[in-house]
């Protein structure tokens, strides 16, 4: 755009060069200010686009023939898991998810690593239920009730033939103060003084959970009996079975508040009656 502006005549003399340059800047100043001609802020650069981070893909396991499915051992309390991994190191806390296999599971060493197991849908007459320690898109890591003690496996959920479901409910054992307390969603719902395993007969410590509940037929010394997810490490089999330790009650009750059992823990009948609502796949805690 052409200014329009006029600027008096005078009687100086004519500028030198360097004067020439001054006046030009004045007068191309007083152009774009005084003649009504605006500058246009400056246009920002357009915004760079943020780059996505990649997703990482869900690994997905190798097909397995009948034949390989039927030669991996099958995860239940009388088998040993050699290859399974452990749940190892600080106990972190979990949501209570629990999983029930409605077919059987096949179990690998990690998400899309090699099979170890097979979880079957039943345990000592019970629907198995495994509680849920760890989750990853597509996969789901739960504890299994074969030795060695804490085992654990992933389990592929694309493949179906799974039930989920939530326990609000916590048991803990303190071995030392010889009490079972059960929590649900978070609250004390009951703590009663038990009876745990002798010196020579412990009961082993760490993470496990409630596998099955067994009412015998002809019961003698508890009418239920609470199988879990854990064995004794100083007997390899006890009475025919493979020494799993179990919550059960004892008609003496001065045994409680004693370690005097061959691992199992020994519970009074209201602890029992209690536990009989708990929900299969409970977290259990053993401390020392």
């Amino acid at each position: 755009m052409r200014a329009r502006c006029r600027f008096a005549r005078s009687g100086h003399a004519p500028a030198r060069p360097t004067q020439l340059i001054a006046y030009g800047t004045l007068l191309a100043a007083m152009t774009l200010t005084a003649c009504g001609t605006s500058m246009s802020p400056p246009v920002p650069p357009a915004a760079q686009p943020v780059p996505l981070q990649p997703v990482a893909p869900i690994p997905i396991p190798a097909p397995l023939s009948a034949m390989r499915i039927e030669r991996l051992p099958r995860a239940t309390t009388h088998t040993r898991l050699r290859r399974a991994p452990r749940d190892s190191g600080p106990i972190k806390p979990v949501d209570g998810l629990v999983t029930h296999p409605t077919t059987p599971q096949v179990i690998y060493a990690r998400p899309g690593g090699s099979p170890v197991a097979v979880l079957p849908t039943t345990q000592l007459g019970s629907p198995t239920w495994v509680p849920v320690v760890q989750k990853q898109p597509g996969w789901i890591r739960v504890m299994l009730p074969s030795r060695p003690n804490q085992s654990t496996g992933w389990i592929y959920r694309g493949g179906g033939g799974l039930q989920s479901a939530y326990s609000a409910y916590r048991i803990q054992i303190d071995l030392a103060a010889h009490r079972l307390t059960v929590r649900k969603a978070g609250r004390q719902a009951g703590s009663w003084t038990v009876a745990v395993g002798a010196p020579s007969t412990p009961t082993p410590t760490g993470r496990t959970f409630l596998l099955a509940s067994v009412s015998p037929a002809h019961p003698t010394y508890s009418s239920l009996i609470l199988p879990l997810g854990t064995h004794s490490k100083s007997l390899d089999t006890f009475a025919g079975g493979s020494a799993t330790i179990a919550l059960h009650g004892w008609p003496d009750e001065t045994v409680f508040g004693h370690a005097i059992s061959h691992g199992c823990v020994r519970i009074p009948d209201a602890a029992l009656r209690m536990l009989s609502r708990v929900p299969l796949g409970t977290i259990v805690t053993i401390t020392a």
